[in-house]
Order: structure tokens, then C-alpha cells, then sequence
């Protein structure tokens, strides 16, 4: 566990087993108490909070100095716990949904008209995301649904490495987990993050951000249902 300096949090390196342990259990008491966190996933580190925690959610947007209008993403386990946010899943989603979760394909859908929570200005949707990594799996599997968003300041790049994420996020984050670099590089035109897939409207599909998977694959499984941007 290490620091940069006295405004940036505690790191841990998730490559040493009792250094791992101590931040797992520190991000889960940090995310109890609707503080904000830093963790890895497949394609970039995000700053993550309490889905349902109005309070929670709201700090995670004021760190990265964005308003509601920029609803983060919902990260799940898998996907029974995608199932329990969704009003549905199209049935033409499924072969991409096991494909590619997990993996760095995000859906947005129409969300539970039950669920008591607060993301910001959804329209009545939920973009949501299994990652693939077994730090960011275990996490969730303890904590349930958390709000996650790539964790850099809004205008910056998403960072793949923990200490960009630190001294971006400083105080605004009570625990990082350090996993090393993650993602990889994009293509031109593209961004390091997850394709994000609009399937909100019935009978079509839409990219709304183009990301790590490809559209050529998106469009195969969906053919004409794929509609342009």
C-alpha cells in the first residue's frame, strides 16, 4: 500500500495476496458508506459508488465534474444480477450477451421501473456491463450493482493505469485498487472504454460510442436491426 502524495488515497497492489485482501475489504467498507472507490476493469480503471446510494452516485458525478445529464454505467457480476435491473433483454441480444460478457460490451436498456435508485438523467434506461476481470467480478459479487464510470476528470483520458486515476480523483476517492495496466491500446477514432449499445427501443439497435469490440462484430450478430448512429 503506497501513496503519491498526502491528497492522493491509499493504493493497493492488487498483485500482493494480503495487500489485495486488505483493499477488497476496504473498497467494500468505503462503498458501504457511500464513498467513492477506484477499480480495474477489462478496458479502463473506474470510479465506482453505490448504485442505489443517491448520495453516492452524486459524488461519484461531482469527482469527475460532470452533471446528471452524464448517467454512469451499472457494472454487475453477471448475468442474473443484469436480469434483476432490466425490464428485459431483447432476444436478439442474447448471442452477442454470450459472446461478449464478459467483456467490453455495454447495453443500455429500459431499467426496472421498481428499482429505487438515482443515476442521473436515464430517460427510464440502465446501461450495463459485465467486465472481464476477476478483481472487478469479485468486488461485485460482494457489493452488488455499482455505478462505474472511467475514472478520469470529464475532458481527460480514461486511465489504464491506477496512479493516473489517484492523482486525477485525489480526495474524491476513499480506496484504489491497484491491478496493474489495464485495456489496451484503441484504434484511431476510437476509445480505450466499452462499445455501448442503445438496445432501449424494441426491434433496434444502435452504437451510441464506439469502443474496444468492433462494430463488424456487433453488426454480424445483429445484422439489419443495426442501425447507423
Amino acid at each position: 500500500m503506497r501513496r503519491y502524495d498526502e491528497r492522493v488515497p491509499a493504493i493497493h497492489d492488487c498483485a500482493d495476496p494480503m495487500s489485495l485482501l486488505d483493499g477488497v475489504r476496504a473498497a467494500r467498507t468505503a462503498i458501504a458508506a457511500g464513498r467513492c472507490i477506484v477499480m480495474p476493469t477489462d478496458t479502463v480503471y473506474g470510479i465506482a459508488a453505490d448504485a442505489f446510494s443517491h448520495a453516492a452516485v452524486a459524488g461519484l458525478l461531482a469527482a469527475k465534474g460532470r452533471d446528471r445529464g452524464f448517467p454512469p454505467p451499472v457494472l454487475v457480476a453477471d448475468r442474473a444480477m443484469a436480469s434483476a435491473l432490466a425490464e428485459s433483454v431483447p432476444a436478439e441480444l442474447e448471442p452477442l450477451l454470450d459472446a461478449h460478457w464478459p467483456g467490453p460490451l455495454t447495453v443500455i436498456l429500459r431499467a426496472q421501473p421498481s428499482l429505487t435508485w438515482d443515476l442521473g438523467d436515464t430517460g427510464g434506461t440502465v446501461a450495463i456491463r459485465v467486465p472481464d476481470h476477476p478483481i472487478a467480478i469479485g468486488l461485485l459479487r460482494e457489493t452488488g450493482p455499482l455505478a462505474v464510470s472511467s475514472a478520469n476528470l470529464h475532458g481527460r483520458p480514461a486511465p489504464t493505469e491506477a496512479a493516473a486515476a489517484a492523482e486525477m480523483l485525489g480526495d474524491s476517492v476513499a480506496v484504489v485498487l491497484d491491478a496493474g495496466t489495464v485495456g489496451g491500446t484503441a484504434a484511431a477514432g476510437e476509445q480505450n472504454g466499452s462499445t455501448i449499445l442503445d438496445c432501449s427501443t424494441p426491434g433496434t439497435f444502435r452504437i451510441v460510442r464506439q469502443g474496444v469490440l468492433p462494430r463488424a462484430v456487433i453488426a454480424e450478430a445483429l445484422g439489419d436491426l443495426l442501425v447507423d448512429g
